[in-house]
């Protein structure tokens, strides 16, 4: 039977496995960064959206339901590129639950996109 193998990052344990997952964390936005289009594109709408919604003159709650509206968006985006990234690792060749997996994360990006111009529109129209 083989031998479970170590996992460096869970065998840590209190501020030492903080500062690292915040390494991580970081390296991953780099990545988004570096790498992802779509992420740098949500992003900019993010830097335009979340200001003017706390400028708003609306209730704690509501701001806090636009700017969570947002960040939902570029959160969806992150688990999207990842999913898109490991498919790529296994295989570049064309396969029908390659392609229904990346389509299920573009789907779940779609969503989130439609809940920012709902609660925008619930929050500003209702």
């Amino acid at each position: 039977m083989d031998q479970p193998q170590f996992n460096e990052f869970k065998s840590r344990s209190g501020l030492q496995r903080i500062v690292r997952a915040l390494g991580y964390s970081l390296n991953g936005l780099r990545a988004a960064l570096a790498h992802e289009h779509a992420f740098r594109q949500e992003l900019i709408l993010a830097a335009m959206l979340i200001p003017v919604a706390l400028l708003l003159p609306v209730s704690g709650l509501s701001k806090a339901l636009l700017v969570g509206s947002v960040i939902l968006v570029l959160i969806v985006e992150l688990l999207n590129s990842a999913i898109e990234t490991a498919i790529d690792r296994i295989s570049l060749e064309a396969h029908v639950l390659a392609k229904r997996a990346k389509d299920l994360g573009s789907a779940a990006v779609f969503l989130s996109l439609v809940d920012v111009v709902v609660v925008w529109a619930l929050v500003l129209f209702a």
